[in-house]
């Protein structure tokens, strides 16, 4: 039983305070829905779930509380602003407040896990000899800048796969929709609809396109905008293909239907590519973790038998 004072007790508790606060800020802007989601479902006729608008409002006044320790890692630079912004959209990420929460996060990371780190040591009384307590530090203070980067990155990766695998089947019904008679800007609009059980991402983009051209955009600028917010190169390709038939007045459907066979091919290459993989990355659990057991199943009642047989000569 360790026996901790009362500065120590407090001490913890105000550390342990301070991380639930940041693990709720982290859930809150990272698992609800965009504003730009809940504006897409207003305009369509639905109105957003009252979870939606409490997780809003939490949000909002997150992002106030971390406002000041968001100036002390967003950078002022007018590029780099326009990089994240460019990897939270991509991301999915399209709240006013989610930049404020991002930096700040990285900031208060950066210094909490230092801190928990040196109350550990202090309340176990770990024996770091020389510089292995400010190495620590230093390595918890990098993981705690970094988290934040670390989960933009993986949600920008999966969400890209998701529109990389969901968009040939987007294609093949907007090709339907304009073969049936419809417009471009039906036609992905309604394709955004049907899509919406495959995937949600890819629906969302869709239904976005929708709502800039009724905004007044022009076709380019809301089908560039799209290429830009996936940050997929099969869209972009698919845009460039659009614009590029519009342009000399060549047939939307018979370019999007050798477009559509692309994409197909190229999803079904990366899957035998993934495939093939899979026994590399099955080598090591196989090694390390599956044959010596095997091993010792099978080879364990013969090496039984042969010690219980040559014992008893070795000790006679």
């Amino acid at each position: 039983m360790l026996n901790l004072g009362l500065q120590q007790l407090v001490y913890l508790a105000l550390i342990f305070a301070a991380v639930t606060f940041a693990i709720v800020g982290i859930s809150l802007v990272f698992t609800r829905a965009s504003d730009v989601r809940l504006r897409v479902k207003d305009m369509a006729g639905t109105e957003p779930s009252a979870l939606g608008g409490a997780a809003g409002s939490w949000q909002r006044r997150l992002a106030e509380l971390l406002r000041p320790l968001a100036r002390l890692s967003q950078s002022d630079e007018v590029a780099d602003a326009s990089r994240i912004r460019n990897r939270f959209m991509q991301a999915g990420w399209r709240s006013a407040a989610a930049p404020s929460i991002f930096f700040g996060l990285k900031a208060l990371l950066a210094l909490l896990l230092p801190m928990l780190g040196l109350a550990f040591i202090q309340v176990f009384s770990l024996n770091l000899g020389g510089n292995m307590p400010a190495f620590v530090l230093l390595l918890l203070a990098a993981i705690g800048y970094y988290l934040p980067n670390i989960r933009l990155a993986s949600r920008t990766a999966e969400r890209k796969r998701e529109i990389f695998e969901a968009f040939p089947d987007a294609t093949d019904l907007i090709i339907v929709c304009i073969e049936a008679g419809l417009g471009t800007e039906a036609a992905i609009a309604r394709a955004g609809q049907e899509m919406a059980l495959r995937s949600q991402a890819l629906s969302e983009e869709l239904d976005l396109v929708g709502v800039e051209l009724r905004m007044g955009a022009s076709r380019e600028r809301a089908l560039k905008n799209f290429a830009a917010r996936t940050g997929v190169d099969e869209v972009s390709m698919f845009v460039a293909m659009i614009l590029q038939a519009d342009r000399f007045g060549t047939s939307i459907g018979d370019a999007l239907r050798v477009h559509a066979e692309e994409l197909r091919i190229r999803r079904r290459l990366r899957a035998e590519e993934q495939a093939a993989k899979i026994p590399l990355k099955l080598l090591f659990p196989l090694i390390f973790g599956i044959f010596p057991a095997l091993l010792l199943v099978l080879l364990g009642p013969a090496f039984i038998q042969i010690y219980r047989t040559f014992v008893p000569i070795a000790g006679g």
